[in-house]
């Protein structure tokens, strides 16, 4: 019974596997397509890389030092000097400096002009020529005993007093001198230091400005050298035109080309699949229908003895059995309809050899490239040689950017350079002697202060407020000449002084107000502009460009704008025009559109392949299974343990042992056939059957697949009939586009980088800002500092002399004795009363 379920379940197996392959190669077929139809991108070329600035020497602000005085010292100088800065008298001056001496008026607007400094100077003369006719005459009238000579001191009830107050005042004016002599020292400090740390700065500058005007023309040889690594790309491009053109066409044939080869592999697969099957079918029924045949033959030999033993005359009951021994037959042709035919359909695919089409055509796609290659041989020769004149095209850059003028430029600085170095030793041993005479000045200063204080100390000390002037002690005495001595040494130095003081006055007074201040308000650039005045400073007009001038360029430099901007070249330089190489990719573009790159036609199928595809479809759709499923169900229902079972019973009841013998072998003879058609023809039966199950879907996706194959393969014949020649030249333009974009990019980047990045100078103005903050916040500040100090000692020097002078006398020891006593109240006597007495 397990058996005939089996069997009976052969006829029900469903095949849906094969619906979801057919489905699963559509989809395969339909992403390759829209994988290729999508527009490729171009790729990219290799970005050039930023414009690297040049690394700069820092130039950080010094500490001048004398910050503590300056405030001080431009308020007087503004004090002196109120009128604003002069740009037409120094323009007249500069103009007619050798008939200086015979313009009467121009001179006496400059003295006009400088009337404040004048009047100082003045007071400085005065000072220079009264002072040591006035320390002269007070050294003779002393000489002389009088002017506080003579060694004698009336002693009256205000002399603690007049003491007391000269000693203060001396004190003050002391203090205030000492003040001043601290910042005589701390400005010539800090001039020496603002001196020594300029050199060092103004090399850092020089330096700078030498890598600016280097890396100018380095940044600009940059640019155009991009354009030669962009154009040499695209030539290399060009050159691998076979292989990236060519890859592009294939790949939007391939869209539809791919699924029609994989329905056609697909196909030549199931093809081969279906044969195999065959063969094991043909192979099941051959050994089948041989098991079945010799069956047969044991079973006719023993229905024969069967027949023989019932039909004797001694055989009882024998009528019973004889619808059972016609029930002892096996139908013995298992046929399928059509399956020779359908087998002959087999084999004619098979002998169509779908594999060598599939090669064909993919040999025939694999060969585009080289194809390619050969008929774009002219017009990449061509093209190379456009490329050629848009080298020499962009090249022009370089001549057109005013370089040489920089080269120019970069010769001045060099030998610029040369000089400072040149005079630096001597700056330096200059310098050195400067800050001698400078220590000179204020150690005298300081001297004049000690004796002061010296005198101011003793004097007090060895001083008794009851002693006799002329028995003073040794300590006061000393005190005493200790005031002498300053205002000797005050007499001696402070008229040379002043000559230093009113040299360096005119000095740093004037380079404050003429050269630093004007410097600040931008109104020296002004000066410094003007045509005609400085040869070779005009750049304007060297270089044909309006509106530039010193004062915006260094405008510009301070918020580091790029050369493109300063110089302002965008007048005398058309960058588009030199830029613009539309002409000539215009010129590729017909050169490339005048090519015809010609691919072969290619029949995918033949009409007689199609044919016969249609032929195998429609007899694998004629092949039926059911019949031969019917036979085996029916050999598989053969039971004759029934009919052994019933001649054993009817052996039971025979009286004749012979007879009842050859019933009983005869029941044994089909319980072994039995037990054989169970041990050998149920197996083969089997086998047959899951072939025929292997071959059933096998033979119901032929229809299904052949429909598939003519589906694609009408579809891509279609597509490449019509669309090969459009499709070559769209992806021919598109491959030409794609290296005119490298000249567009190339394009923009130059762009942004010459008018955006190119010759940033701020460098340059930190050079100009550098020289101006060595030259006024160091060098003039501490020097004037330095001069207002000393200036401010020698005006209190006067007071000092007269205190000095007047409260010596307190403390030296005196030659003529004057006692003061307290005075006694005398009556008066009348003489007559003296005489009665």
């Amino acid at each position: 019974m397990g058996s005939r379920k089996r069997m009976a379940a052969w006829g029900q197996q469903r095949v849906d596997r094969a619906p979801r392959a057919a489905l699963g190669i559509f989809l395969l077929g339909l992403t390759l397509a829209q994988s290729v139809n999508l527009q490729p991108s171009c790729s990219s070329a290799e970005a050039p890389l930023s414009l690297t600035q040049p690394q700069y020497q820092d130039t950080a602000e010094m500490n001048s030092g004398a910050g503590f005085m300056t405030a001080v010292v431009q308020s007087f100088l503004h004090t002196v000097q109120p009128k604003p800065f002069p740009e037409d008298l120094i323009l007249r001056v500069y103009t007619h400096f050798q008939e200086l001496q015979s313009n009467q008026e121009l001179v006496r607007e400059i003295l006009l002009y400088e009337v404040g400094f004048l009047v100082c100077t003045a007071i400085g003369i005065l000072y220079i020529v009264l002072m040591p006719i006035f320390g002269f005459f007070l050294a003779c009238c002393r000489c002389c005993g009088n002017c506080g000579g003579k060694m004698y001191q009336k002693q009256t009830p205000s002399t603690h007093c007049r003491r007391r107050s000269l000693y203060w005042s001396a004190f003050v004016t002391t203090a205030i001198i000492f003040a001043g002599n601290i910042c005589m020292f701390k400005s010539n400090e800090h001039l020496q230091v603002s001196v020594d740390e300029s050199a060092l700065e103004l090399n850092n500058s020089i330096k700078n400005v030498h890598t600016f005007l280097t890396a100018v023309p380095q940044q600009v040889y940059y640019v155009v050298n991009e354009s030669y690594r962009t154009i040499q790309e695209v030539t290399e491009n060009l050159d691998a035109i076979g292989p990236q053109l060519g890859l592009e066409i294939q790949g939007r044939f391939r869209g539809t080309l791919d699924p029609a080869l994989l329905s056609v592999k697909a196909l030549d697969e199931e093809t081969e699949n279906t044969s195999e099957q065959l063969k094991q079918l043909d192979h099941s029924l051959s050994q089948l229908q041989a098991s079945v045949d010799v069956l047969q033959s044991n079973l006719t030999a023993v229905k024969n003895n069967i027949n023989q033993t019932l039909s004797k005359p001694e055989c009882l009951g024998s009528s019973d059995l004889n619808s059972e021994l016609h029930k002892l037959t096996i139908d013995t042709s298992i046929t399928i309809p059509s399956l020779s035919e359908f087998q002959s359909a087999v084999n004619e695919v098979v002998h169509a050899d779908l594999k060598s089409i599939i090669k064909e055509v993919n040999d025939h796609f694999s060969s585009i490239p080289q194809r390619v290659t050969n008929d774009t041989k002219d017009v990449v020769q061509t093209s190379k040689r456009v490329l050629d004149r848009i080298k020499t095209q962009i090249s022009r850059v370089t001549d057109d950017v005013p370089l040489a003028e920089l080269n120019d430029v970069l010769d001045s600085v060099n030998r610029v350079e040369a000089e400072i170095t040149k005079v630096t030793p001597d700056l330096e041993r200059a310098e050195h002697i400067r800050w001698g005479v400078c220590v000179a000045l204020c150690c005298v200063v300081l001297l004049v202060v000690v004796c002061n204080l010296l005198g101011l100390v003793m004097g007090p000390l060895g001083l008794k407020h009851t002693a006799d002037p002329t028995k003073r002690s040794w300590t006061a005495d000393c005190g005493g000449t200790f005031f002498m001595m300053a205002a000797g040494f005050i007499f001696v130095f402070s008229w040379l002084f002043m000559i230093a003081v009113v040299l360096l006055f005119l000095l740093g007074g004037n380079t404050y107000t003429l050269v630093c201040q004007p410097w600040k308000s931008g109104q020296l650039l002004k000066v410094i502009d003007t045509p005609g005045l400085i040869p070779g400073l005009d750049i304007g007009a060297s270089l044909g460009i309006e509106n530039v001038t010193i004062s915006s360029i260094y405008s510009d430099c301070t918020r580091n704008q790029p050369l493109w901007v300063v110089l302002h070249l965008d007048k005398i330089i058309n960058l588009e025009e030199l830029l613009n190489v539309s002409k000539y990719t215009e010129e590729i573009q017909q050169h490339f559109e005048s090519t015809d790159i010609t691919l072969s036609s290619v029949t995918l199928l033949s009409p007689e392949q199609k044919n016969l595809f249609r032929s195998f479809s429609s007899k694998a759709g004629n092949v039926d299974l059911t019949a031969a499923t019917q036979q085996m169900n029916n050999i598989s229902s053969i039971n004759l343990n029934t009919t052994a079972d019933k001649l054993d019973g009817l052996a039971a009841i025979q009286t004749n042992a012979d007879i009842q013998k050859e019933l009983q072998d005869a029941a044994t003879d089909l319980r072994n056939i039995q037990t054989n058609i169970e041990t050998t023809i149920f197996p083969q039966l089997e086998k047959l059957n899951s072939t025929m199950g292997n071959l059933r879907p096998t033979a119901g996706r032929v229809n299904g697949t052949v429909g598939e194959v003519l589906r694609n393969v009408e579809a891509a014949q279609d597509f490449l009939d019509t669309n090969t020649s459009q499709i070559i030249k769209n992806e021919s333009r598109h491959f030409i586009d794609c290296q005119l974009i490298y000249f567009t990019d190339y394009a923009d980047w130059a762009k942004l980088t010459i008018t955006k990045q190119v010759g940033r100078c701020g460098p340059v103005a930190g050079a100009v800002d550098s020289a101006a903050m060595i030259l006024c916040s160091h060098m003039v500040e501490s020097l004037n500092a330095f001069w207002f100090s000393l200036g401010w000692c020698m005006i209190f020097f006067i007071p000092s002399i007269i205190f000095s002078i007047k409260l010596a006398k307190y403390y030296r020891r005196m030659k003529y004795s004057d006692v003061y006593d307290n005075p006694i109240i005398v009556n008066h006597i009348p003489r007559a009363h003296m005489i009665a007495n």
